[in-house]
């Protein structure tokens, strides 16, 4: 494991250990997330509460991590909307949330070249319209929408 990482800027750090607290500079960095997106998220998920000290720095517990982690990809990699985001939040838990990012694999989200920043983050109607997208796979979700909202 090296002893140190590389910034957004191209500067080296020294890496954390895995249980440190993290500002929300380094969250959004690992997460390749805009620091506002972080504060918007806390407005919307009231689950993610990063401890707040002097001046209202935050700073961002590993268990915080794992959670945007695991929103991050539901809202940019599986197309959920925030309420949708809510409200598996609400029916599964914020472990379920923070263990679907855990099984990606703990590498930072900013490594993974599958993972997109929210500007380049695909438009699931936009990828309807240019025939991309598999129609067994499109069926196949469609009813399980109709089995939750039928529940």
């Amino acid at each position: 494991m090296p002893l140190s990482q590389e910034n957004s800027d191209g500067r080296s750090a020294p890496r954390k250990s895995p249980d440190a607290f993290r500002t929300i500079s380094e969250v959004s960095d690992e997460l390749n997330v805009p620091q506002h997106v972080l504060r918007f998220w806390e407005s919307k998920f009231s689950q993610i509460r990063p401890l707040k000290r002097g001046g209202r720095r935050r700073y961002y517990r590993p268990e915080d991590v794992m959670l945007l982690r695991g929103i991050r990809r539901l809202l940019y990699e599986d197309g959920y909307t925030i309420k949708g985001v809510q409200k598996v939040l609400k029916e599964r838990g914020v472990r379920a949330v923070a263990d679907g990012a855990r099984e990606e694999g703990d590498a930072p989200v900013a490594s993974s070249p599958a993972s997109a920043s929210p500007a380049t983050a695909p438009d699931p109607v936009e990828a309807v319209g240019d025939g991309d997208v598999d129609l067994e796979r499109l069926v196949a979700e469609l009813d399980e929408i109709r089995t939750l909202l039928t529940r």
